[in-house]
């Protein structure tokens, strides 16, 4: 067996040859389910074959959102949903309160039993925000409206966030629902200005914490000038002066770049966008005052977006040449992200994005001048820009056809869509892709995760997505019920057995090398066990890692 994995994995880091050409129509429709869905089910190929692989792709762009009633259904059993940002951050804050309580009460921690301690909210809290990856993977799985579900992962990456920063893990949930998904395929300047205003965004990169210097909360104020009734946690007295120097200590007292500088460098204008050092400290001063409401400290709802005046430095500024006169409150930072939207550097960055995750990693010059020619006639408009690209010849070019290296979030539901498993509210895809080295919602850097062939291949991760291939085949992954009787129905022979597991999971695509393997692999077992081992392999071969 361990000489299989390294004759497949070596395989893997090979480009495959393409094979004799099969009927047009199903050779398009599979090209189509693997870069604009995550990958054949069953049935997938034979209907995208039936109506042809353009028009469904009209259909994709066509679809309203909550259309699918069956996806609706199955969402429906995960409680995450069903929470609001107030809610969950309330309970983030009580957990945090019986912790700090529970921690001044013990004299000494090792001397109070596990049993006792505090830890039974903050579970509930992660068991409840960890439903997030598996409602990820079973739409990914399941969803009839695949392109927004590719689409949703582009942008959820493109705008990374990571998930367990400070609050983030309780404003993430609507960060997906509310800004990311709804956006996906509508207009990019109402994507950034969502992203922009959001609180999972305006903590992670630190925006929320970004005032101009010198400028001080109202309550604060109040409170060193000794004006306006005392806060109630002074019962009614005035704070003492080491309690005032501890209270400013946790107020910001000035800018803070990090927002700024990804706004410029990741989201819009790209890393030679043509801005400079200035126009970063520009950016980050019309953005000072975009904060969150922290109303759930006082008893009363927080996690929306705010603009705090008092925080907003006032002065004018010069971002890219253009002019923002001083006084345009927050005015001039929905000004700058319009402006930064339609700029033709974001625009050509963008594109590019597109054009690598669809047709290929080093994308070709004619995709990207397609993919701006339709950003500029529709305004930037993704699901236009999307269209452009697919309709456009570097897409269907031989060259650019199973070229792409699956990601492992790609990978993992790809081989779950192959098999036709129904991971219902399981996370063990979740955890496979975690395993993997993708774990949602993980990545703490602002770039997202990398798609690239350069980036998931070597001989370890392949190794490891050829563990899960053949362990999914098999059914031995706990929730994902599988039934290989209606994928591969049982043959009469060998012979006739890879021949439908070529046809099936790989598309007629499989070469003579992968070929030998299984069948030198499958010859001493029963018809049974071989097709779940001849499905397994195929899974984890080179020809399935490829997109």
């Amino acid at each position: 067996m361990r000489s299989l994995l390294a004759t497949i994995i070596v395989a893997a880091l090979i480009p495959t040859s393409r094979q004799e050409p099969r009927p047009a129509a199903r050779d398009s429709a599979w090209h189509v389910v693997n870069r604009l869905a995550f990958g054949a089910g069953p049935e997938t190929v034979a209907e995208v074959a039936r109506i042809g692989a353009v028009r469904w792709v009209d259909r994709q762009l066509a679809m309203a959102p909550g259309s699918d009633r069956d996806l609706t259904r199955r969402e429906r059993r995960f409680t995450l949903l069903d929470h609001s940002t107030d809610e969950l951050t309330r309970q983030f804050r009580d957990v945090q309160r019986a912790r700090i309580a529970a921690a001044r009460s013990r004299s000494d921690s090792t001397m109070v039993p596990e049993a006792a301690r505090p830890i039974g909210p903050g579970r509930e809290l992660r068991e409840l925000t960890g439903q997030l990856p598996a409602i990820a993977t079973l739409r990914a799985a399941v969803a009839e409206h695949q392109l927004l579900e590719v689409m949703a992962d582009f942008w959820t990456n493109h705008f990374n966030v990571f998930g367990a920063k400070n609050l983030d893990q309780v404003y993430l949930p609507e960060y997906i629902e509310r800004v990311i998904r709804p956006h996906a395929l509508g207009r990019f300047e109402e994507l950034l200005l969502a992203t922009a205003t959001s609180p999972a965004m305006l903590v992670y990169l630190d925006n929320a914490q970004s005032v101009a210097p010198g400028s001080e909360p109202p309550a604060l104020r109040r409170l060193r000038t000794g004006s306006g009734r005392p806060a109630r946690r002074f019962r009614g007295r005035q704070p003492d002066e080491a309690t005032m120097e501890r209270i400013r200590e946790r107020i910001p007292t000035g800018l803070n770049e990090n927002y700024a500088r990804e706004l410029l460098e990741l989201h819009t204008l790209g890393v030679d966008g043509g801005y400079r050092q200035e126009d970063v400290v520009a950016v980050a001063r019309i953005l000072t005052g975009w904060s969150i409401d922290r109303g759930v400290a006082r008893g009363g709802a927080a996690g929306g977006f705010v603009f705090n005046d008092w925080a907003h430095d006032r002065g004018a500024k010069v971002v890219l040449g253009i002019e923002f006169p001083a006084g345009g409150g927050q005015d001039e930072g929905r000004r700058l992200l319009a402006m930064l939207a339609r700029h033709p550097a974001t625009i050509h960055h963008l594109s590019t994005k597109l054009c690598a995750r669809l047709v290929a990693d080093l994308p070709p010059d004619g995709c990207i001048d397609d993919a701006v020619a339709a950003w500029k006639r529709s305004d930037g408009r993704i699901a236009d820009v999307v269209r452009a690209i697919v309709q456009g010849p570097d897409f269907w070019a031989p060259m650019n056809i199973g070229t792409k290296i699956k990601t492992p979030f790609e990978f993992v539901i790809s081989a779950a869509r192959a098999v036709g498993v129904d991971p219902d509210t399981s996370r063990v895809l979740a955890g496979a892709i975690a395993r993997l080295g993708q774990p949602l919602y993980l990545q703490s850097a602002p770039t997202g995760y990398p798609e690239t062939q350069e980036d998931w291949v070597n001989s370890g991760a392949l190794l490891a997505r050829m563990n899960f291939a053949v362990a999914l085949a098999a059914g031995r992954l706990p929730g994902l019920p599988l039934d290989l009787d209606r994928v591969v129905p049982l043959p009469a022979d060998r012979p006739a057995l890879i021949a439908a597991v070529d046809r099936t999971i790989l598309g007629g695509r499989m070469s003579a090398n992968t070929r030998a393997v299984i069948e030198r692999e499958v010859a001493s077992l029963d018809l049974r066990a071989a097709r779940a081992l001849a499905v397994g392999l195929a899974l984890g071969g080179p020809e399935f890692q490829r997109q």
